[in-house]
């Protein structure tokens, strides 16, 4: 590996991490990456997913003070998006990349949509929802999105985030500080099963890790200071940006 492709990867994983913890999105930046530098789309998406664990953590803590009293929620819906990941990175090993991967733009554009109403819809909802429906619907929304997460992962968090928006009476910030628990235990439950699948490039898996681990922080850090208003349109334009570079 050459001094330019270590700093295209470490660049990429930067900000990745740092997208992720304010966004969502980051693997297309990363993924793109190592497919232009010459890896093959499986081992390119593995080494992402497993580099960018260390991201979502670091974008975690980088928003503890949101996470103040949700650790129950964190720690009750962490058990669906762990089984979910595991799920998807298995698929992911198992079947053809063509089988799951014509739904993703179709994912993507529901996830920004769904931002973009989610105000309207809570307003809605509040006067009618039960307390008990939600919390019914969520677990299975949270194991759903981590499948196709820990399968491919571009985009998990906005559609983790909208439906988080649509189904959770709290604060938006509050919400992508749970949002970034749950992509740190997707990507970390799909890391484990791909370290043993044989078709990880530790290298630049590592030159991500160790990039988006203070990527996380610089994304938390900005994220954490906009308005909830400014942070949605950020949410949806990393989620048309995510749909632009899929098409293209």
């Amino acid at each position: 590996m050459t001094i330019l492709q270590i700093g295209a990867i470490a660049l990429a994983g930067l900000l990745a991490g740092a997208v992720n913890a304010a966004v969502g999105s980051g693997s297309l930046i990363t993924f793109p990456t190592l497919l232009a530098l010459g890896y093959p789309p499986v081992v390119a998406n593995v080494s992402n997913t497993v580099g960018l664990v260390a991201g979502s953590i670091s974008g975690a803590v980088g928003y503890r003070r949101e996470l103040a009293g949700q650790a129950r929620r964190a720690l009750l819906l962490a058990i669906p998006a762990g089984l979910g990941g595991l799920l998807g990175a298995l698929l992911l090993l198992l079947l053809p990349q063509q089988v799951f991967s014509r739904v993703v733009i179709v994912l993507i554009a529901l996830a920004v949509v769904l931002v973009v109403v989610q105000p309207r819809i809570s307003r809605a909802l509040s006067r009618h929802r039960e307390h008990r429906a939600s919390r019914a619907i969520l677990p299975p929304a949270v194991f759903a999105t981590a499948i196709y997460g820990g399968y491919f992962g571009a985009a998990q968090s906005v559609i983790q985030l909208a439906l988080l928006g649509i189904l959770v009476d709290d604060d938006l910030q509050r919400l992508n500080a749970l949002k970034n628990v749950l992509t740190a235990v997707v990507n970390g439950m799909a890391a484990v099963v791909f370290a043993f699948s044989g078709r990880v490039n530790w290298e630049a898996a590592l030159i991500i890790a160790a990039s988006s681990l203070v990527g996380g922080q610089l994304g938390a850090a900005g994220a954490r200071r906009l308005r909830p208003d400014a942070l949605r349109l950020v949410i949806v334009a990393g989620g048309v940006a995510a749909l632009v570079k899929l098409l293209l």
